[in-house]
């Protein structure tokens, strides 16, 4: 556990909080390492989401502070990566709860008693997931930083890290425990359990994929289409108010390393294909040997033995733009 004058000299040096984050920060100490462990797990999951893309969410990894986003662009990478990262700081939380590694909070203490499901009554025991401690403390501590000023950008903010954390608690399953005579099912006793946060990604990859492009409201208190042939965002729905960019060459301000030395397919036809993600600069071919273990073989009692092959393999990666395409835009 860390002391308070630990926490203060902790909290005071993460770049980027603003006040209410930093007294949060303070105060719960325990839950700004879970915070910090939700951090990783989104940058995880949204680098899987976004493997064979262009935008590869690769930015985030080099300067994230405790969920640093730095993105200036309005757009639906922008939009995706707030929902993910408020996710990722619920599913933490929630998680940290359950395994009674914070003081604030335990198991979801309303889960008593007697319940109902299709299947019948069934009592409440084990350790249900608190996910409602988790999505109060992330919509305090991630709101925080967007509530002190009231423009379009915070509004779009707030939208989309209200869309992660619903999205965490969308896959909530009963997980039950059968007694009775060999195993029959005459009593059940069930709690409440998050999924893998796997679901939560591709749910909001999913999300992203439908994002609604709006624009503020004339007295900036929500959003209108910017089409007026798309429909109405929903709660659950990813906005965003500007177009892409390519993501061919790096741009920091959107949020683009470029694709230069990124590795490609080159029979593929989809966004991982040399075509598409070298932006048409074409590539460059290495070849590699890799060594992999095969002609596995069980022996007697316990142990495997495998020979080693030797397999040689062409490796492309995209070319770099030609030094004037990119030098205006680093």
């Amino acid at each position: 556990y860390i002391g308070a004058l630990g926490a203060r000299v902790i909290c005071d040096n993460i770049p980027g909080l603003v006040n209410k984050q930093r007294q949060l920060c303070q105060r719960y100490p325990d839950i700004m390492q879970s915070v910090g462990e939700g951090a990783k797990e989104w940058i995880r999951e949204c680098q899987h989401q976004f493997r064979h893309h262009r935008w590869n969410c690769s930015t985030l990894d080099r300067d994230h502070t405790v969920f640093g986003r730095v993105m200036l662009r309005s757009s639906r990478e922008a939009a995706f990566v707030y929902a993910i990262s408020s996710a990722g700081v619920v599913y933490a939380i929630t998680r940290a709860c359950s395994q009674g590694e914070l003081k604030a909070c335990g198991c979801d203490p309303l889960k008593r008693g007697r319940a109902k499901d299709e299947r019948g009554e069934f009592d409440w025991g084990g350790c249900s997931d608190n996910i409602n401690y988790g999505i109060r403390f992330a919509k305090a501590f991630v709101d925080a930083k967007e509530k002190r000023v009231k423009d379009a950008r915070a509004l779009m903010n707030l939208h989309n890290n209200r869309c992660g954390r619903m999205a965490v608690k969308r896959f909530l399953k009963l997980e039950c425990k059968c007694h009775g005579v060999s195993g029959s099912c005459t009593l059940r006793t069930c709690w409440l359990a998050m999924s893998d946060f796997r679901k939560t990604g591709d749910h909001l990859r999913k999300k992203y994929n439908g994002a609604i492009q709006v624009t503020m409201n004339q007295d900036g208190t929500g959003f209108t289409l910017a089409n007026k042939n798309f429909r109405k965002p929903t709660k659950t729905d990813l906005v965003y108010f500007e177009n892409s960019p390519d993501y061919c060459v790096m741009d920091k301000s959107a949020g683009s390393l470029g694709t230069a030395g990124r590795v490609c397919s080159k029979a593929s036809r989809g966004t991982d294909g040399c075509e598409v993600m070298c932006c048409g600069r074409g590539y460059d071919t290495t070849r590699v040997t890799r060594v992999t273990k095969c002609e596995c073989k069980f022996h007697w009692c316990c142990a495997v033995r495998c020979k080693e092959c030797q397999d040689t393999v062409d490796v492309h990666t995209c070319k770099a733009p030609k030094r004037a395409e990119w030098l205006d835009q680093t």
